[in-house]
């Protein structure tokens, strides 16, 4: 497989995941495992976008545990009832944060970290499988556009689960 993956510089966000969907899915297309896949989103997520850090929380044992990720380490458990990620799976929704610290039972896995995104990933029983979380070193990083471009990447991978 031949992608060519970079930082995309001076395009509207609009366009970034545009080629960021498109990108995503050829990496998707033929590829059944899903690690292999997590990973390779992760990676071309973080390497277009820039992000500081892009993974995935898989729920197992009644909690989200820690699968492929970019960035620095990172927390390895996380209770369903705290933090961004754990709200994110309750409520079954998209959270942005811009500020972390303001955010009630943020948990500070990198003192790095001043605003996140975490998009809920559902399987076919419309059960939430896993969340895809995104951290920025920016404070009010994350906008509608990232929203909804970061959600599309996550239809992308619900279509295979």
């Amino acid at each position: 497989m031949d992608i060519a993956i970079g930082k995309v510089e001076g395009q509207a966000t609009e366009e970034v995941y545009k080629l960021l969907c498109k990108t995503v899915k050829a990496l998707l297309d033929g590829e059944s495992d899903l690690i292999a896949n997590l990973a390779n989103v992760a990676a071309a997520v973080r390497q277009v976008t820039g992000f500081w850090w892009v993974g995935f929380y898989l729920v197992k044992e009644g909690q989200l545990v820690l699968g492929p990720f970019q960035g620095p380490v990172a927390c390895t458990r996380i209770a369903f009832d705290r933090g961004v990620c754990g709200a994110c799976y309750t409520r079954r929704q998209t959270i942005v944060v811009d500020d972390v610290d303001a955010f009630p039972g943020h948990i500070a896995c990198s003192s790095g970290s001043r605003s996140e995104i975490v998009i809920p990933v559902f399987n076919r029983n419309g059960t939430v499988a896993m969340v895809l979380d995104i951290d920025s070193e920016l404070p009010a990083r994350f906008t509608e556009e990232d929203k909804k471009g970061l959600e599309s990447i996550v239809r992308l991978l619900e279509k295979r689960l």
